[in-house]
């Protein structure tokens, strides 16, 4: 998919096969869990131990006929992804990471920016939503900063359900942020 963010950054987007999936497992828990992911900005170390994702839930997304699972490739390495899912008139945008080591030099902006392109262009669709954790302020001061608005809109996090990680503390929940997509 080549359109001129993409040929000027020299990354390759392309939908994820279920050869793909321990590459991905292994870039989402990087951005997100554990000591390697202290290495960039995104890190839930501190509030959450345990897995981000695991192989089946991967999996489970890129053979999905409603989801597509964008690999972000550059100089033939897997550097991101992200999830985009048709919910009717719009989309929602999930699972993203971004290697640790990569971040903070724009590759989230351009993998956000193709990302709602996509969804636009595939699904003709009039808004991305996605859901963060309420007490990651950093996180979501970034997702304002590309045009993405808190709603208010709480959901719980599944304390107990240890496939989304061992909470570290008692008050987190998820909050949806919408964009307009023009």
């Amino acid at each position: 998919m080549d359109t001129a963010a993409t040929a000027a950054t020299g990354l390759t987007f392309r939908d994820a096969t279920d050869a793909d999936v321990d590459v991905l497992v292994a870039l989402v828990e990087s951005a997100y869990r554990g000591d390697a992911s202290r290495a960039g900005w995104t890190t839930e170390a501190d509030i959450l131990e345990g897995q981000r994702t695991d192989p089946e839930g991967v999996r489970d997304v890129v053979r999905s006929s409603d989801s597509r699972l964008l690999v972000v490739e550059q100089g033939g390495r897997t550097v991101a992804c992200c999830q985009l899912e048709h919910r009717g008139d719009h989309a929602y945008f999930g699972m993203f990471a971004v290697s640790p080591v990569l971040q903070g030099a724009g590759l989230g902006k351009t993998v956000i920016a193709e990302a709602e392109r996509q969804a636009r262009a595939t699904w003709g669709v009039s808004e991305m939503h996605m859901t963060v954790i309420s007490v990651r302020d950093d996180l979501i001061a970034w997702y304002e900063r590309r045009g993405y608005r808190r709603t208010g809109r709480m959901t719980p996090f599944p304390y107990g359900d240890e496939r989304f990680g061992i909470p570290q503390r008692a008050d987190l929940q998820f909050e949806l942020l919408v964009k307009p997509l023009d």
